[in-house]
């Protein structure tokens, strides 16, 4: 049976990565696209709950029907698959952003968000970011990172996301006959260099631009910025349960209620056993 496609971004219902990825992902399947209005890069994970949501249709240059949504990315999702479209969703893929997710930009990405998004609804998410080195993005290919995503559709459809887990996808700033193929990887160490811009306006009252250089990150073999590095495509598989598990045992031995977790623990199976 032929599967149901939800292609998004956070570039926008116009941005080129989202068409070049529509476009590839109608080899797989039935597509349909609902997408931001307008650019929401770096807005996270965010649910609108305060006012209603318009949609509107639109046609995209290459005269493919979209849905443009005045919500963030994750909010296209949600209307996605709460019931928007009459057929139900069975994936979604969100870009192809302009520019790497790597690291901890998952956390400020509306691209991995809306992946997220997917799977707090039970459907498959996979996100797809494209490098670019120069950020001059008029002259951005697509099509290299698009047949990538296409090939990690391919391995989703065939095999079945583990529940609870997406795909982070990031592809090199190559040209395809560079890119050395697929690497499995995991988070790396993003390097930001922010500073704060203070102004003041025409009345004199101060305001302020977050800024500074564009984010680097640390080229560890095995991680997302290293393989990317390297020529990869990486894929990441992310999970939504952020709990520190490995910090747990030594929490315990904190001094919560008078005495430690552990203590508590013990003494409660000493009592249950007597």
């Amino acid at each position: 049976m032929e599967k149901h496609i939800l292609v998004t971004n956070d570039d926008g219902v116009f941005a080129p990565g989202l068409l070049a990825l529509a476009q590839e992902m109608r080899k797989l399947g039935k597509v349909s696209i609902l997408a931001p209005d307008r650019n929401w890069s770096g807005g996270g994970h965010v649910k609108t709950l305060d006012r209603g949501l318009r949609v509107k249709e639109v046609c995209l240059v290459d005269g493919t029907q979209a849905f443009a949504s005045d919500g963030a990315p994750s909010d296209c999702v949600a209307l996605a698959t709460l019931g928007f479209f009459e057929e139900p969703i069975d994936l979604v893929v969100s870009g192809i952003n302009a520019g790497e997710n790597v690291g901890h930009d998952v956390t400020y990405s509306g691209t991995v968000t809306a992946a997220m998004e997917a799977v707090i609804a039970g459907v498959p998410g996979i996100a797809v970011s494209l490098e670019t080195v120069f950020h001059r993005f008029e002259e951005i290919d697509y099509g290299p990172a698009a047949r990538a995503a296409g090939r990690v559709v391919r391995q989703v459809m065939e095999n079945d996301l583990p529940h609870e887990i997406l795909f982070n996808v990031n592809v090199p700033s190559l040209p395809e006959d560079k890119i050395r193929g697929i690497r499995l990887t995991w988070q790396g160490l993003r390097v930001y260099h922010s500073r704060l811009d203070k102004r003041m306006d025409p009345r004199g009252k101060p305001y302020y631009w977050i800024g500074g250089d564009a984010p680097t990150g640390v080229p560890e073999h095995g991680t997302d910025v290293g393989a990317l590095a390297e020529g990869f495509v990486s894929v990441t598989p992310l999970q939504l349960d952020l709990t520190a598990y490995r910090v747990l045992p030594n929490l315990n031995t904190w001094q919560w209620n008078g005495s430690s977790l552990e203590t508590t623990l013990l003494e409660q199976e000493i009592l249950a056993s007597q």
